[in-house]
């Protein structure tokens, strides 16, 4: 079947789902772009030239598009503050909804949203695009058929201090680092253990000379109920990109072997007693080969969603899924600032205390 969609947002994100995201879906017929919305009328020239829209098919008003035009569902590629209302509004027209992370800019706010959208008895999806990237699928598949894990880790460090690399609302951001960077990646961690985050503890800062609002620097410690830990190293301000955005080190430690994602290339090490105490080289590992498919991150994540509108399985980013990743995200938000170790279901069930008095 082909969905009827809104995109909403054509401004940084917004321009990717444009130019990559949309048009395998369009070519595939799984979905029609009805109308595009955006405050910045400027910003509507794009999504004429991309997706052949017609000019009087954008719109600067999410409402007033949806009662002019017949839609199965929305995007929504805005600002995190800006999440609630669009969601508010898709669903008083009574349309599902396929946005990008974080589901809102605070915790209670998410919950809100998972609320009002199983109350609507609507679908809705979350884009952690990271998680369905090539590199990092590999490196997952790797570890699923790897021994136990024992610990996991993470790296994700630029040479983006200035600004013109992201969006400007990006620099605005409180907690910038943790909202727009981390929760990909803490999401991940997250996805590859067999149980749920208990506790975070974390430190987040701004160095000297980066031309950030929120901390853009910080060091994470997940630990999971099974004993599992994981530990996550995050800056937009280092001198050197040794592995900036979408080419982050991974690496699991298991009983029997080592599994290493860095710079996109998978590989694993086995555990060999003849070699006790020896430093192993790169050569020493094995290469996984990369798994293959026609489309990867939000071009993928459009279809799995397209496939949950079918009547199958909810995607594995479905909204009240991915609360426990926004979970993991404003537990380390408040770890940085108390300097204490958070409780991660004491956090959300007094974000769902919050919400529900609302």
């Amino acid at each position: 079947m082909t969905y009827r969609m809104v995109q909403v947002g054509l401004g940084g994100q917004g321009e990717t789902w444009l130019t990559e995201a949309i048009p395998p879906n369009v070519e595939a017929s799984r979905v029609e772009v009805v109308a595009a919305v955006d405050t910045d009328p400027e910003r509507h020239e794009l999504a004429q030239e991309e997706l052949g829209l017609a000019a009087e098919r954008c719109y600067t008003d999410l409402d007033t598009a949806l009662h002019e035009r017949t839609a199965d569902f929305c995007s929504v590629v805005t600002p995190p503050a800006a999440h609630e209302p669009v969601v508010d509004t898709a669903l008083n027209h009574g349309l599902d909804i396929l946005s990008e992370k974080p589901i809102a800019d605070t915790l209670e706010g998410s919950v809100r949203i998972a609320r009002a959208v199983e109350a609507a008895g609507a679908k809705m999806g979350l884009t952690m695009t990271h998680r369905f990237d090539q590199d990092k699928t590999t490196f997952r598949r790797a570890v699923d058929g790897a021994t136990p894990v024992d610990y996991l880790t993470a790296r994700f460090t630029g040479n983006v201090r200035e600004r013109g690399h992201y969006s400007t609302y990006v620099h605005e951001m409180e907690n910038m680092l943790l909202l727009d960077g981390a929760i990909h990646h803490l999401d991940m961690l997250a996805a590859m253990v067999d149980a749920p985050c208990e506790r975070v503890y974390a430190e987040t800062w701004v160095p000297e000379g980066a031309d950030y609002q929120g901390d853009c620097t910080g060091l994470v410690t997940l630990t999971f109920a099974d004993g599992t830990r994981a530990h996550y190293e995050g800056s937009y301000a280092n001198a050197t990109t040794l592995n900036g955005w979408g080419h982050e080190q991974f690496r699991a430690e298991c009983a029997d072997e080592t599994v290493v994602l860095d710079n996109r290339d998978v590989e694993r090490f086995d555990r060999d007693p003849e070699r006790a105490g020896e430093s192993a080289g790169r050569k020493d590992g094995t290469s996984v080969p990369n798994v293959e498919r026609e489309t990867w991150t939000n071009a993928w994540l459009i279809e799995q969603f397209c496939e949950w509108l079918d009547g199958g399985e909810p995607m594995p980013t479905n909204v009240e899924s991915t609360l426990e990743s926004m979970a993991i995200v404003f537990a380390a938000i408040e770890s940085s600032e108390t300097g204490e170790a958070v409780e991660v279901p004491r956090l959300l069930d007094e974000a769902r205390a919050v919400a529900k008095v609302q």
